[in-house]
């Protein structure tokens, strides 16, 4: 029979840092659009979403939420898979490089690929925060 070793100190304060920071950004961007949401409704109106005060008010919804089940580390999965589903949403509706050309389609595809980083890092911590939980 195989007993689960409590995590030790060390292995803790990492866990919480490695989740500090990967919910950073979205922590950031959610609070972002809701404490400058004329600012947060323009982006929206830039990027053709309309109406914008309904997708400004999504957009935030998706990004906290998902930070919290990050920070609290429950329901990882679902935080990973939410918000890699944004992130790639984003991709394909803002940052769609190839439709662009010129310096504007180099800074779509720098975010493009700064946000299929994210969507590894959180697929990591989903399946670190799955591991954790397995005995052995």
């Amino acid at each position: 029979m195989t007993t689960l070793n409590p995590p030790r100190r060390n292995d803790r304060v990492a866990w919480l840092i490695t989740r500090v920071l990967l919910s950073l950004v979205f922590l950031s961007s959610g609070l972002a659009k809701l404490f400058d949401f004329q600012g947060g409704m323009a982006d929206m109106q830039s990027a053709g979403l309309h109406p914008a005060w309904l997708f400004n008010l999504t957009t935030a919804a998706v990004l906290l939420a998902g930070a919290a089940l990050i920070l609290l580390d429950r329901w990882m999965m679902v935080a990973a898979v939410g918000l890699s589903l944004f992130l790639l949403g984003t991709i394909v509706l803002v940052h769609h490089f190839w439709s662009l050309s010129g310096e504007p389609a180099q800074h779509a595809l720098f975010f493009a690929l700064e946000h299929l980083s994210l969507i590894g890092g959180l697929l990591a911590a989903a399946h670190a925060s799955s591991s954790r939980r397995q005995p052995g």
